[in-house]
């Protein structure tokens, strides 16, 4: 059996939040735990109390970057830091980026004996946040010498922490839980519709407003009898709202607000298909994989970066959310074709048990161990 580790995840955000990278760690560190390794999460401030092993490690404000809404530090408790590494001696910290320089910088400037892995995991929206994550790479210089392995969580990721960060990165993919989704049964009652499935956040970039455009360009009077689910929250909300009912769009289109995690797979096996129109921002795209895994939806992606990334073997199954008339187009088709749904679906199916953390996990593990062994040779010329 191979030797376990005592792992420290870093995140500077919090755990509160359900979002991509809190999901990424949070399903590594069950995985890890279960493999005989211990876990613990050194991140911001946080309230979560479920999870085991959480050090809380900053004070931290909410800030809009990158069209979402999330907390950075103010500044790390430095006395609990030292402590923590003190008392824990990790064998690898895995360090999420972009990352903080008051709280991560600080913690992998006071790393004296562990390994560091990061794993890059953004791209920009918008020229803004470009300019502002290359001043941050300038900004974390000192500590990314400190970094042993870099990773990414897509090429398109990769890419962009080459030019923002001056670094080259493995590509290892984002993870999730496919068991849980592949076991999803359908929630929403049953109906003769084809059912059209939307579930994301109400903002901007994530394109909602697309598919209400692209749905008024269809004739539905030609077309089988459809039923559009929206599920999600946001700014958006009364906006989407009002151009539904202003467009004929108000008896087929269902706003079922926030939907939890627990039933977030069920709405997925509900759906016929499942769309997520993003214009920008995604470096991955694990909501492609979780309705994928649900085996019963074909997947629309926007043609974005990181969900081109996932969506590689099919680039037919991409739209540009923006062109509405050739987004029309392709929902058309699907809803018309039944085989070819079908066909999505079935390859999603299996195409997505890759990214399953039981085959991804080993492969991390392989990477802690190799920026370890490099920790003890940099060690051993020193003596």
């Amino acid at each position: 059996m191979a030797k376990q580790l005592k792992i420290g995840f870093v995140l500077d955000t919090s755990l509160d939040p359900p979002d991509g990278v809190q999901q990424y760690i949070l399903r590594l560190g069950e995985w890890m735990t279960a493999q005989g390794h211990e876990v613990h999460y050194l991140v911001g401030e946080t309230k979560r109390t479920d999870i085991a092993n959480v050090h809380s490690l900053s004070r931290n404000v909410t800030v809009t970057f990158n069209g979402n809404k999330m907390t950075i530090p103010l500044w790390a408790h430095r006395s609990k830091v030292k402590k923590l590494l003190v008392e824990k001696q990790f064998d690898i910290l895995h360090v999420q980026s972009p990352y903080h320089p008051l709280m991560a910088q600080y913690i992998l400037h006071r790393n004296k004996t562990a390994g560091v892995v990061s794993t890059f995991h953004i791209l920009p929206y918008g020229g803004l946040a470009a300019f502002a994550s290359r001043l941050l790479g300038f900004t974390l210089k000192p500590s990314l010498k400190k970094i042993n392995t870099f990773l990414s969580v897509s090429s398109a990721a990769a890419e962009f922490q080459a030019q923002t960060f001056g670094v080259k990165s493995k590509v290892l993919p984002n993870v999730f839980d496919y068991p849980r989704f592949e076991g999803a049964q359908p929630l929403l009652p049953k109906s003769d519709a084809i059912t059209i499935l939307f579930l994301g956040r109400l903002v901007e970039r994530k394109g909602c407003q697309h598919l209400l455009q692209a749905l008024a360009g269809l004739d539905l009077a030609t077309l089988p009898k459809i039923r559009v689910v929206i599920c999600g929250k946001g700014a958006l909300l009364e906006e989407l709202q009002s151009y539904a009912a202003q467009h004929g769009l108000s008896e087929i289109v269902e706003f079922a607000g926030f939907v939890s995690e627990d039933d977030k797979p069920d709405y997925y096996a509900s759906a016929d298909i499942s769309v997520f129109p993003s214009t920008s921002g995604e470096s991955f795209g694990i909501v492609l994989l979780e309705a994928m895994a649900s085996g019963r939806a074909a997947v629309l992606a926007g043609s974005n970066p990181g969900y081109a990334t996932v969506m590689q073997p099919r680039p037919e199954l991409l739209i540009d959310p923006k062109d509405t008339q050739a987004f029309a187009a392709k929902l058309q088709e699907l809803i018309m074709d039944g085989v070819m749904r079908k066909d999505a679906a079935d390859w999603g199916r299996e195409y997505v048990k890759n990214f399953d953390v039981s085959v991804v996990g080993p492969k991390l593990i392989s990477e802690y161990e190799m920026a370890i062994a490099s920790v003890k040779e940099k060690q051993h010329n020193k003596d």
